[in-house]
């Protein structure tokens, strides 16, 4: 038993240095390689120009905390959306049909219309209704936009996350004498979350990246403050630090 161990052991130190090995060569043949080539000297000045990423690099971090705020309060959104519509679709009750199916056609909706198509509806078309101050600002229905299309794929997950969950715990939930509801809360659920965290994580880093969609109605947030400063300067090293 114990030389099997230190068997193992040695196959993945040596599986480590290996990894390391390989990882060295391809980045200094990276290194040595790239700086050779004929227009290096061009490509180095319009992307990776020191100077301008230290005259950018202030109005960027202004800008990307933009970003964290609408990603910051359009999360708890949807996923609080999210999850009343994977209940809404994942209900027994005959008489809840109708909900069934309102919630089956609102997530195959958002999840089948781009996202973009979304914030220009939302961020023009509902502030273009004559609201009021600050009813009518492009950065928040810009963000409803985003809660609403990414509220229609989380939903999936939670769905499937409750699917996933075996009759047998129901089942057993109802015979210890809990209701439909304390079973979905106590029992389901927990389960239900804790599988499904890895596709949620997933969802999290698109909606970061998509978060840059809003730029478009208005809000100078980091990439549309990366693209002010490349027409500005006629230089893309912006984008790298935005990047």
């Amino acid at each position: 038993m114990n030389s099997r161990k230190e068997h193992e052991r040695r196959q993945r130190r040596r599986s480590s240095l290996i990894a390391a090995v390989s990882t060295l060569v391809v980045l200094a043949a990276v290194i040595v390689l790239v700086p050779r080539m004929p227009r290096w000297d061009r490509v180095k000045k319009s992307f990776f120009d020191v100077e301008q990423m230290r005259d950018s690099l202030p109005r960027l971090i202004d800008a990307f905390w933009l970003d964290v705020k609408i990603f910051a309060w359009t999360t708890p959104a949807i996923f609080v959306l999210a999850l009343l519509i994977a209940l809404a679709r994942n209900s027994r009750s005959p008489a809840l049909f109708p909900v069934r199916a309102l919630a089956a056609v609102y997530t195959d909706v958002m999840r089948g219309v781009p996202v973009i198509l979304w914030i220009y509806l939302v961020g023009f078309g509902v502030p273009g209704l004559g609201l009021e101050r600050p009813y009518n600002s492009p950065l928040l229905w810009g963000s409803v936009a985003l809660a609403m299309t990414y509220s229609g794929y989380v939903a999936e997950v939670f769905r499937a996350g409750i699917a996933s969950v075996h009759e047998s715990q129901r089942a057993a939930a109802r015979s210890l004498g809990l209701s439909s509801g304390q079973t979905m809360r106590f029992v389901v659920l927990p389960q239900a979350i804790r599988r499904v965290v890895p596709p949620l994580l997933n969802d999290l880093v698109s909606l970061q990246k998509d978060v840059a969609l809003v730029s478009l109605i208005g809000p100078i947030e980091i990439l549309r403050q990366a693209n002010i400063d490349k027409a500005k300067f006629a230089n893309f090293t912006p984008f790298i630090v935005a990047a």
